[in-house]
C-alpha cells in the first residue's frame, strides 16, 4: 500500500497524520508512506523525527479580514495544486489521506482530481475550515465526535473512528500505573495538571496558586505538574517564591515523558481541550478540569470541552473565568465527593473508541479497494 499523509501547521494537525501512519505501518509493515507539509510547521520537526519523509509546498493559511496576503494566498493555492499534482504522479499513491491544516487542502484536492480515494481525518468537535473545503471531494471523512456528522454537508461520508492515540493508553490499568508511580500506599490521590507541551502562562500561575493554597495542604494529594519547556525557568521561580520546593507531595516537571502512565495513575486532570487529549481522558476514564485554549482558529477547544460538559463529563472553565481560586475549587468538589468523579469517569467514558486504530486501518483498506 502507497499512502500520501497531509496534516500541517500544528500539532493538532500533525499527531493524528502520523499516528495514522503509524497505524497503517503496524498493520502493513511494507506500505509506503510519505508526508507533505510546508518548510514553516511543525510537521518539519515532528514527521522526520517519526521516520517518513517530507515533501515540502508553499501554501499559506486565508485571512478571514481583508488583507493583501490573501492574494497571495491565492496564488500559492494555485501554484501548490499544481505542485501536487506532480508530487502525487511521481508518488502513485493507493490513497490520500488529510488530517485538517491549510497544507492539506491543495494535496487532498489535487488527488481528488486525479481518481484517487482520499480520506479526510477531523479530530475536533466541529470541522476546520480546510475539512469543510474538502469534503464534498473526499471518498470518506473520519470523525471522532458523534456531533460533528450533522455539521457536515456531506453526512453520508462520516464514519465515527475516534482518535488514533500515540502510547499505550488504552492497555494501562490505574491500578499499575500507580504502583509504577510509587504511589500506591503512600498517597490517596493524584492530581495531573499541564497546558501542552510548549507551557501555558496563565494555567502554571493558576496552578501554582492552587499548590499554595490548596495541594500543598493535603499531604494525602500528589499533585504534579507540567509546565511546558518555555514556562519552566519562570514557574520554577514562582514554585520557589511561594515555599512550595519543601512538600514532598508537589512535583514540577518541564515535560511529562510517560503522559499515558501518569495519566492512568490520576484522579484529576487538568488540561487544554485539544482533540487528542480529550481523548486520551475519555479512553482512561479520568474526571477533568479543561481549560480551552483562548488562542486557536474557531475558538475549538471551547467547542471540544462543551460537548463534554454538556454530558457531565468535564468541568470546563474559560481562562476568563480564572479568577477567586476557581481552578482549586474544582479540584476540590472532584477529590471530596467521589460519587460526582465516578460519574464524571463513567460519563467521559462514553466518548472513548476503544478500537480506534482498527476501525481506522479496516476503513483506509476499504477505501483502497
Amino acid at each position: 500500500m502507497r499512502v500520501l499523509m497531509s496534516g500541517g501547521g500544528t500539532g493538532g494537525h500533525v499527531n493524528p497524520a502520523i499516528a495514522i501512519a503509524n497505524i497503517i505501518k503496524q498493520n502493513c509493515p511494507d506500505a509506503v508512506i510519505e508526508f507533505v507539509g510546508t518548510k514553516r510547521g511543525i510537521e518539519n520537526k515532528l514527521v522526520p523525527h517519526a521516520g517518513y519523509k517530507l515533501h515540502h509546498i508553499e501554501i499559506q493559511g486565508i485571512r478571514r479580514s481583508l488583507s493583501p496576503d490573501n492574494i497571495k494566498t491565492a496564488f500559492l493555492a494555485v501554484k501548490s495544486f499544481g505542485d501536487c499534482k506532480k508530487i502525487i504522479k511521481k508518488f502513485k499513491p493507493d490513497v490520500v489521506i488529510g488530517t485538517g491544516g491549510y497544507a492539506c487542502w491543495p494535496v487532498v484536492r489535487a488527488a481528488a482530481s486525479l481518481k484517487i480515494p482520499t480520506v479526510l481525518h477531523e479530530s475536533n468537535a466541529t470541522p476546520g475550515f480546510a475539512i469543510k473545503m474538502l469534503e464534498k471531494k473526499a471518498t470518506k471523512v473520519f470523525v471522532n465526535f458523534e456531533e460533528t456528522v450533522a455539521q457536515l454537508k456531506c453526512p453520508e461520508k462520516a464514519v465515527r473512528v475516534g482518535n488514533p492515540l500515540r502510547g499505550d493508553f488504552s492497555t494501562i490499568s490505574r491500578e499499575k500505573a500507580r504502583e509504577h508511580q510509587g504511589i500506591t500506599g503512600k498517597y490517596r490521590y493524584m492530581v495531573l495538571s499541564l497546558g501542552g507541551s510548549m507551557g501555558a502562562e496563565r494555567i502554571n500561575q493558576e496552578v501554582i496558586d492552587m499548590m499554595k493554597t490548596y495541594t500543598s495542604r493535603h499531604p494525602e494529594i500528589l499533585h504534579i505538574h507540567g509546565t511546558g519547556s518555555i514556562e519552566f525557568e519562570e514557574t520554577k521561580r514562582m514554585f520557589k517564591e511561594a515555599g512550595l520546593e519543601n512538600c514532598p507531595n508537589l512535583q514540577l516537571l518541564e515535560y511529562i515523558y510517560d503522559m499515558p502512565e501518569k495519566m492512568a495513575a490520576a484522579d484529576v486532570v487538568i488540561n487544554r481541550a485539544g482533540a487528542m487529549t480529550l481523548s486520551e481522558i475519555a479512553v482512561l476514564g479520568r474526571a477533568s478540569v479543561l481549560i480551552p485554549s483562548p488562542n486557536v482558529t474557531n475558538n475549538h477547544q471551547y467547542k471540544n470541552a462543551h460537548v463534554l460538559e454538556k454530558a457531565d463529563a468535564c468541568i470546563l472553565i474559560e481562562e476568563k473565568e480564572l479568577r477567586d481560586s476557581a481552578l482549586a475549587k474544582a479540584v476540590e468538589s472532584l477529590i471530596e465527593d467521589s460519587e460526582k468523579r465516578e460519574k464524571m469517569e463513567k460519563n467521559v467514558g462514553r466518548f472513548a473508541v476503544l478500537d480506534a486504530a482498527d476501525r481506522i486501518y479496516e476503513y483506509i483498506k476499504e477505501t483502497v479497494k
